[in-house]
């Protein structure tokens, strides 16, 4: 049986069948649905961050009696900027070193030719499920002499073994054999192939790798918390914000009714403005590498 093409000239809108209809209006219900479930938080805590105190619980979208109280008192603590340059520190360092570990792990896996892949890939896959524990990795980190530096925050989460193999899947998938083969005629060796032809062509999932990475490292806390407890000048912002909260709990016992509401409308405003300071690195990041998340992600999230 013979099928007729189906073409559609330039400037001809495209017809579609009622149950074509049907199914992008039910779809542009569920986006409608998706958007306002996602949008509405993030428009309500920069809203919030502006208002006063009194106002927060109005739920509005608009700030209602706009004020500054929330970032004036998160700004005038001394370690505010200490913070936030220890985490840029942390981001940057952070994100460099995970993507030279993990690119150097997922390029050896995505090679056909490469021997033992098969048992490595296996160890890998069990550090996703079974880790040392807190007290081993602490009296490792110790004897390393890791503890109270830089180190302790950076080396500990190195590579994600998820992301490793979201890019060990893009290179064995989106990169011929056939550049291999006609680089190894030339007399090119692995490190000038991995330099020159693989990481030109990775560009789209370093991208997206190294975003997550980023926003990791930026979020972190927990390991900045258990080897830093030292050294404050060492802090990230993370840990610097939730002192800001935790001071503002402390001795409450003695105060009177008026100055505990005043104090909550405080630590209220407080939580958004602290919300939107920490926050702010990343969503001013996010849209530079956004071109790259549709062929990065597809390509490579299916793993085997």
């Amino acid at each position: 049986m013979k099928t007729k093409d189906i073409t559609v000239k330039k400037g001809h809108p495209i017809k579609h069948t009622l149950s074509d209809k049907i199914f992008l209006t039910i779809n542009w219900i569920v986006l409608t649905l998706f958007l306002i479930v996602i949008a509405y938080p993030l428009i309500f805590v920069i809203t919030a961050s502006f208002s006063s105190g009194t106002s927060i619980m109005s739920l509005s979208l608009l700030p209602q009696n706009p004020s500054l109280t929330g970032y004036e008192t998160v700004f005038k603590y001394k370690d505010i900027w200490t913070g936030y340059g220890n985490s840029l520190i942390y981001m940057v360092c952070g994100t460099v070193v995970s993507l030279i570990v993990t690119t150097m792990c997922a390029y050896p896996l995505s090679r056909p030719d490469f021997k033992g892949r098969g048992p490595i890939m296996v160890m890998c896959m069990v550090t996703m499920y079974f880790s040392g524990g807190l007290i081993p990795t602490y009296l490792t980190i110790r004897e390393l002499g890791l503890l109270q530096t830089r180190w302790s925050v950076i080396l500990p989460g190195a590579m994600s073994v998820y992301n490793m193999i979201v890019m060990r899947t893009y290179m064995r998938n989106s990169i011929p054999l056939e550049l291999l083969e006609c680089s190894q005629l030339d007399g090119c060796g692995n490190i000038r192939y991995l330099m020159s032809i693989v990481l030109p062509l990775s560009g789209p999932i370093m991208a997206v790798i190294g975003l997550y990475y980023a926003v990791g490292h930026w979020n972190a806390y927990f390991d900045a918390m258990i080897y830093l407890s030292g050294s404050r000048k060492l802090y990230p912002l993370s840990l610097i914000l939730r002192e800001i909260l935790v001071q503002n709990d402390a001795n409450i016992d003695n105060l009177d009714i008026e100055s505990l509401m005043a104090l909550e409308e405080r630590r209220n405003v407080m939580k958004y403005a602290v919300i939107v300071v920490s926050c702010l690195p990343v969503m001013i990041l996010y849209p530079f590498v956004q071109k790259y998340f549709v062929k990065g992600v597809m390509i490579g999230a299916v793993k085997g």
